[in-house]
């Protein structure tokens, strides 16, 4: 699983109605989109949006790293490198070329689930965004060669070096997933992948990656921004319509993670203060007790009058920052807090702080004033959103987001409703249910050669 901190509810982006007069009914959050299915089965998403002369492409491929194997992991990663190294009808260097020419910009990203790619382009581009798109969609393979996989292999070793293995406390997000989830867990290996299994994958194997999950059968497809939905379709249909349905694919399903006992672990590595993860497994995305989760972690540490931060930072100046994150996903969750210690303060007594400060949210709710401030927060990062169509988290990106994740694109009311639904007992609950003692993971991190820096388990 890809551990990062992540900001909930994804963000997202909607058409709202002025304010209703008095008497007058509240119009339903709502973001207007025509859907519909080519012949080949790609799943087309148009919605359109006339404020700025700017149109998104994003194109959710539905393969992440949970669809690897162990013994060959890191492929939909190595992907997302492949896909911008030309195509059957565009060289080598093209794709940036022609998009930057016309105004646009162009990125992806990969996680465990989905990998994604979009171009923001002038809205009279979008034809050439289309085509871009659709040829590495249907052609890659024309002009994949081993030189090329070899070329991005190294490139995506010297990034697991460089975001990991060489990056103070790097092997920390390489080991939370490992020890949270079993073996055999879709969740177990990083994104990235493992030096081991980048280095042994076959020229064929690349190959046979591609044709199993690229298709268009396995992809959805959003165009998002200034167009008209009729033209926008008749320019979808020209440029995809050619590209050949994959093999059907199988549905993924995930062995239960379950941590039946506390787990203590210490890393030694090149850093220069300590720093303490602590870890349970959590609601799975969308699942009932996820929003609560992630309040939680902004009562607990998301800003300065956060109940960790107040304590560790300011009060006792026993820690140099804290973070605390709900980590979801379709296939399993994890809820992580950090914590760096100062200088001349070891883990056992953070995890000591830490400890009361769980306690207290176990036993009593959380005031009105802290849960207000920790949705607030959210409806502010949801709304706005409002301001681009593009790029990740805009308005493209989330319509394909919630027809993921979701199963429909048009989640918008109802993925707010779960956090303004929400009192204080709902937190106390969750946080009595999940962040249990017996069923954690607690990583330390020290100093080569100070492992009595580490947190210590009571005697």
């Amino acid at each position: 699983m890809k551990f990062r901190p992540v900001l909930a509810p994804l963000i997202a982006l909607a058409v709202l109605a002025p304010g209703p007069a008095a008497g007058q009914e509240t119009k339903k959050l709502a973001v207007p989109y025509i859907q519909f299915t080519l012949p080949n089965g790609l799943d087309v998403i148009l919605h359109e949006d006339h404020r700025v002369p700017l149109v998104a492409v994003s194109a959710w491929y539905h393969v992440g790293s949970a669809r690897e194997k162990p013994g060959r992991t890191g492929f939909a990663h190595l992907f997302e490198h492949i896909m911008f190294e030309g195509s059957g009808h565009v060289a080598e260097g093209n794709f940036d070329n022609w998009l930057e020419a016309a105004g646009g910009d162009n990125n992806g990203s990969t996680d465990n689930d989905r990998t994604n790619y979009w171009e923001t382009v002038p809205s009279n581009a979008l034809e050439l965004a289309l085509f871009l798109e659709s040829d590495r969609m249907g052609y890659l393979l024309d002009s994949l060669n081993l030189e090329k996989v070899n070329v991005q292999r190294d490139v995506v070793k010297n990034e697991r070096r460089q975001s990991y293995e060489n990056r103070p406390y790097g092997m920390a997000f390489l080991k939370l997933p490992e020890e949270l989830f079993p073996p055999n867990h879709p969740y177990h290996w990083p994104v990235i992948g493992s030096m081991e299994d980048l280095t042994a994958a076959s020229y064929e194997d690349v190959v046979q990656f591609f044709k199993t999950w690229y298709g268009p059968n396995n992809t959805s497809l959003v165009v998002a921004g200034d167009i008209d939905p009729a033209d926008a379709r008749r320019k979808v249909e020209k440029w995809f319509s050619d590209v050949p349905r994959g093999a059907p694919v199988p549905p993924i399903a995930a062995p239960p993670a379950v941590l039946t006992s506390e787990k203590r672990l210490t890393l030694e590595d090149h850093v220069q203060l300590p720093r303490l993860y602590v870890a349970w497994l959590s609601p799975h995305l969308f699942a009932p007790g996820d929003e609560a989760m992630n309040v939680l972690a902004r009562v607990l540490a998301s800003g300065k009058n956060s109940r960790l931060y107040k304590r560790l930072v300011y009060d006792l100046q026993i820690a140099q920052d804290v973070s605390a994150s709900q980590n979801s996903g379709p296939l399993g969750s994890a809820f992580i807090l950090i914590v760096t210690a100062r200088e001349g303060h070891g883990l056992s007594e953070i995890e000591k702080v830490v400890s009361e400060e769980l306690a207290k949210v176990k036993r009593d709710p959380p005031a009105t004033r802290e849960l207000e401030r920790a949705v607030n927060q959210i409806e502010a990062a949801f709304y706005g959103g409002l301001e681009r169509v593009g790029g990740f988290g805009g308005k493209a990106d989330q319509l394909n987001a919630y027809e993921f994740y979701a199963g429909r694109p048009d989640y918008f009311a109802e993925d707010l409703a779960r956090y303004t639904s929400l009192d204080t007992d709902d937190i106390q609950a969750a946080a009595s249910r999940y962040l249990r003692d017996d069923a954690r993971l607690v990583l330390s991190v020290v100093p080569q050669g100070k492992k009595n820096l580490a947190a210590q388990k009571k005697p």
